[in-house]
């Protein structure tokens, strides 16, 4: 891999990985470098992409220095290139974007006047407007988790429960010292709410009350191909997530790095405490639901036999242990 343009060092940095994004990716620069905060890099890795992303990426880092183009020789999976952004920014905040969303023009000075202003905030985001193939606004991403509380444990409470909520605050600013400090995005379904989780450990996640943020919903989105589907190609999906594994139970994997984030942080024995009880409160009234879908993504592009083990993995959990658990008689 090999740094094609780079400028001087900003403040900010800006990390865009994408594979095959010449549909929206002009749109996505546009809104970048039309900001009114003015002092960032831009970061972008190409993962191999076979379109015109490429002859793109070019025509933008000529006319402007910010904009440092990379292009990796093989596809490296998207939660690799997307720590590669990082991994190769140089400011003291750092933002994910994607190759599809825009900005409002003042989303990075809104964001950045807000860290600067309150070091107990890590993190800050707007609120998350959904728009359609042609830029159009069809909706939002509203929801009620408490990621701006003073207290730790009710961050990390409503953050584990990330299955139900959207994790868009993980393309908001956030500071680089505390991003360093953790082990960026994994290689599974779901880590990017392990890494929001992890966190809103260090510090409050605020969300700016305006619609600044325009997540765009089209056929190739990840959620569209992958969440709000019943149709999911296990080996597809896990070959997105760069995952070598030849059965992946995500709710197990999202279990153990939850755990292993309540151990790396620096947290007081009692909040610890407090993290681990959350945790399991978690996984005994939402995880054990959760198994059973794991189960059935994989067996869906296994034979009928699979299918139905699946089915019936399911139907166990609904009838006998999901039951015992909600009336809590387990514990």
């Amino acid at each position: 891999m090999k740094e094609k343009l780079s400028g001087s060092q900003h403040r900010l940095s800006i990390g865009l990985p994408v594979f095959n994004g010449e549909n929206y990716l002009r749109e996505a620069l546009d809104s970048i470098l039309a900001q009114t905060y003015t002092d960032f890099e831009l970061i972008i890795s190409d993962n191999a992409s076979t379109d015109r992303t490429k002859n793109i990426c070019y025509t933008y880092a000529a006319v402007d220095n910010r904009i440092r183009y990379y292009r990796n020789d093989r596809n490296v999976g998207a939660p690799m290139n997307y720590n590669l952004t990082f991994i190769l920014s140089r400011g003291e905040y750092f933002k994910w974007a994607s190759h599809d969303d825009l900005l409002a023009p003042e989303y990075l000075l809104r964001c950045v006047s807000v860290l600067d202003e309150d070091p107990s905030i890590v993190l800050c985001h707007s609120r998350t407007a959904r728009i359609n193939e042609r830029g159009a606004m069809v909706g939002n991403y509203d929801h009620k988790m408490r990621i701006d509380s003073q207290k730790m444990n009710e961050r990390f409470r409503d953050l584990i429960s990330i299955q139900h909520n959207p994790c868009w605050p993980i393309f908001g600013v956030i500071r680089s010292d505390i991003l360093k400090r953790t082990p960026l995005h994994g290689n599974y379904p779901g880590a990017d709410g392990n890494l929001l989780a992890e966190i809103a450990l260090y510090g409050r996640i605020f969300e700016i009350p305006e619609y600044l943020f325009f997540r765009r919903d089209h056929p190739q989105a990840y959620t569209q191909k992958y969440v709000h589907t019943n149709h999911v190609n296990y080996r597809e999906q896990m070959a997105w997530w760069g995952s070598a594994s030849l059965i992946d139970i995500t709710t197990l994997r999202n279990l153990s790095e939850f755990l292993r984030s309540v151990r790396r942080v620096p947290l007081k024995w009692s909040d610890r405490l407090v993290c681990y009880e959350q945790i399991f409160d978690w996984f005994t009234k939402e995880g054990w639901r959760l198994i059973g879908a794991d189960l059935e993504n994989y067996f869906l592009c296994r034979s009928s036999f699979g299918r139905k083990f699946a089915s019936t993995v399911q139907t166990i959990l609904r009838r006998t242990i999901i039951p015992i658990i909600e009336k809590g008689e387990i514990l």
